[in-house]
């Protein structure tokens, strides 16, 4: 069942969207050494339950878990951008959109033996963006599951989730699962009716 208040646009569970060029992203993830890891893992602001040891890099990220519509460049974004809008560009080629933003974009490394329990990403602010992985690094024994369905993501390839049904992801094998992960939108798509009644309720 799809969320009311979600985006009519969003796949009911995933869109793969092509494979995309990540050599030069994918060797500048490689070098990164760990107590970059470290430090920007620490700082992150997507610090939810559900994501237990996973670390993250996070170059952009919304200035609240109402709005989308309001983000900002983190530390890494400056220097990273060169290297990451290649890859943003080359993966939502699909959709057409005109005009459009990345309100977060993050690297998430899940170690082996690695779990993401199941969840729905609830905030307002996800519900409206696309979702997007792009697998950097993988292993066959990775699992990503949405409603319950077993999905594979290879290297390289750019898929949608839903982000709004239940979804969870295992890393069974014995290497690092590393994503690129990024929310899009198009900003020529009128915002839902909801979006500031719900952002007024909240102020003060």
């Amino acid at each position: 069942m799809r969320d009311p208040y979600g985006n009519p646009r969003k796949t009911s569970s995933i869109r793969r969207l092509g494979v995309v060029d990540i050599k030069v992203l994918q060797q500048a993830v490689a070098e990164l050494p760990e107590h970059v890891w470290d430090a920007e893992n620490a700082g992150k602001p997507n610090r939810f339950e559900a994501l237990d040891s996973t670390r993250h890099i996070v170059f952009r990220f919304v200035d609240g878990f109402l709005d989308w519509r309001r983000s900002s460049d983190r530390g890494l974004w400056k220097e990273w951008q060169p290297l990451l809008e290649p890859v943003l560009a080359a993966a939502t080629s699909a959709y057409g959109y005109v005009h459009a933003a990345y309100p977060r974009v993050m690297l998430a490394r899940m170690a082996p033996g690695g779990v993401i329990k199941p969840h729905r990403d609830a905030n307002a602010a996800a519900k409206w963006p696309h979702k997007v992985h792009v697998p950097l690094f993988t292993n066959e024994k990775v699992r990503f599951f949405v409603d319950g369905v077993d999905y594979r993501f290879p290297q390289g390839e750019a898929v949608e989730v839903n982000n709004l049904a239940v979804h969870a992801v295992e890393n069974g094998g014995d290497t690092d699962r590393i994503h690129l992960i990024f929310e899009y939108y198009d900003l020529d798509q009128p915002a839902p009716d909801w979006i500031d009644p719900l952002i007024a309720s909240h102020a003060g």
